[in-house]
């Protein structure tokens, strides 16, 4: 099961205040554990809604509206995806997630993450089971070696 683990964002990381040099590496250190425990599929910290933009849809029309936003509180400051067991498994990976101190509020959700492998075999066309893997391949095959 894929599960993805969100980090709320703050009045700080909206600022673009960088971690401290502690935080940075009880992450890295976060991370490390994530990754060999074999888990780790992605994590990533976000930049400020400053740098991005959402869109909304009314009427079958697109509209773009550029950060930053208003709410801090419903933003995400990162996110980590990781492939456990069980929904249980998940949640005790998030409560590893060291959060500084003095930073009461700071919360995560935890998301499965809904996967074609998930569909039973029988409820997806075979042509349309084959495209979603070839993707799927021709994306593993894209990334880095480690």
């Amino acid at each position: 099961m894929k599960f993805m683990i969100v980090g709320k964002g703050t009045a700080e990381t909206e600022a673009g205040v960088l971690p401290s040099q502690e935080l940075v590496d009880n992450m890295h250190a976060y991370n490390e554990s994530l990754a060999k425990a074999g888990v780790l599929l992605a994590g990533e910290g976000l930049y400020p809604t400053s740098q991005g933009a959402q869109i909304a849809y009314s009427g079958g029309r697109s509209t773009v509206i550029d950060g930053p936003f208003a709410e801090a509180k419903e933003l995400i400051a990162g996110f980590w995806l990781i492939q456990v067991k069980s929904r249980e498994e998940a949640i005790e990976w998030a409560l590893r997630v060291p959060v500084p101190p003095g930073h009461d509020g700071i919360g995560l959700d935890v998301y499965r993450v809904f996967d074609a492998a998930d569909v039973p075999h029988d409820a997806m066309p075979a042509e349309e089971r084959a495209r979603e893997e070839a993707l799927r391949e021709r994306l593993l095959g894209d990334q880095p070696d480690s």
